[in-house]
């Protein structure tokens, strides 16, 4: 029997999810409101230590009005990493704003607090601050906040925390998701946890959850006929999707596990081979291994980063290049970024290897011995 395709990070459901999801179907609660949205979104603000969760259509309309809720505007900038996923940017423009891209630090390839430090003083000190700050958790690993907190406070600046890949993270024992004016999660196909699509809001800031529970059901007033005195989104969470996410919870902790192991694996066995670096893992909190990634130095290795992704895509494994930086995006191609050099590099040489929390032993060693075998061929 041929071996199956081994993809990137695909959805890891079973009976649980597929219980509650029929118990949900059977209610008839199938519209954005239910019981299990009610259940979804408490137990999630509970495992992100906040005292408000909304639940949404995606971690992309969570962005939107995190951002909203920050008071971004028409005309302003807003610092956001340049090593991420076009969701950070992309939001940012559905206001009218401009985002202003800051690079990575090499130790943790999170965003370099450093230097958003020095672009909030040399913003506020000309009189233009920027109007919010996005923090993204890269591949399961939390930004330093301890620094970015302090900045934004100090010049006051909301900070959004774009935890869309970090649930069940940790920072300094804290939740992923729980920094700022309001965290980001998305349950996406491809992340830790999914219900198929969707996202959240956490945050606890009464005004903030307020506000988003109201924009994202239209803006409809509280009236026994439809008023509106605002413009509204169509961004809520069904219940049958919150059931499919009630499941997901009930096997977080394992899916990390199960993660972590395969992080493990990886290492221990292409850790020996010259010209491969796994990403760093800070000392400041806990993965939850949500993708392992390494770099890729063509040169002592033997061969280049595309290479290996063509050879595992020989073999029905798919693997991805890192992030591609924002600011060499031609869609930003005209935005402001604060160096570059580290995201760019990440790009340049990153690989995603398949980190699924199903992933058995065999799929693995299937990744393990093509990798070994493109290191192989070099020599020969």
């Amino acid at each position: 029997m041929p071996d199956t395709r081994i993809y990137l990070s695909p959805p890891d459901v079973g009976d649980v999810e597929r219980k509650l999801l029929l118990e949900a179907f059977d209610s008839n609660w199938v519209a954005p409101v239910g019981p299990d949205l009610d259940a979804f979104e408490a137990q999630v603000a509970e495992l992100t230590g906040v005292r408000h969760a909304v639940a949404l259509s995606s971690g992309t309309a969570a962005l939107h009005l995190a951002l909203v809720a920050a008071g971004v505007r028409h005309g302003d900038t807003v610092l956001v990493p340049s090593f991420t996923f076009a969701a950070t940017a992309n939001a940012v423009m559905y206001l009218g704003a401009r985002p202003v891209f800051i690079d990575s630090t090499a130790e943790s390839w999170n965003v370099d607090p450093a230097l958003v430090v020095e672009e909030l003083r040399r913003r506020c000190a000309k009189g233009k601050p920027p109007r919010a700050v996005i923090a993204v958790d890269m591949y399961g690993q939390c930004a330093d906040y301890d620094p970015l907190l302090d900045a934004c406070d100090r010049y006051g600046v909301a900070l959004i925390e774009d935890a869309a890949e970090a649930l069940g993270a940790s920072y300094h024992r804290k939740p992923a998701g729980s920094f700022g004016l309001a965290g980001i999660l998305s349950f996406n196909g491809n992340k830790i946890i999914t219900t198929g699509g969707g996202g959240m809001l956490v945050t606890d800031d009464d005004r903030t959850a307020a506000r988003t529970r109201h924009l994202a059901t239209q803006a409809r007033e509280p009236l026994p006929y439809y008023e509106h005195r605002a413009v509204g989104y169509n961004y809520r969470l069904s219940n049958l999707l919150a059931a499919v996410g009630r499941g997901q919870l009930q096997r977080l902790g394992a899916m990390i596990a199960a993660r972590r192991e395969t992080g493990r694996h990886y290492r221990a066995a292409l850790g020996d081979l010259p010209g491969l670096s796994f990403m760093p893992m800070a000392a400041y909190g806990e993965s939850n291994w949500w993708l392992t990634c390494l770099l890729v130095d063509a040169e002592r290795f033997g061969a280049s980063r595309d290479r290996i992704l063509d050879r595992l895509a020989a073999h029905d494994i798919e693997a991805r290049p890192t992030w591609k930086p924002m600011h060499l995006q031609p869609v930003f191609s005209d935005c402001v970024t604060r160096g570059g050099e580290v995201s760019a590099g990440l790009f340049r040489r990153g690989l995603c290897l398949p980190s699924g929390s199903a992933l058995t032993e065999h799929d693995r060693e299937r990744v393990v011995d093509v990798v070994r075998a493109v290191a192989a061929e070099q020599k020969g």
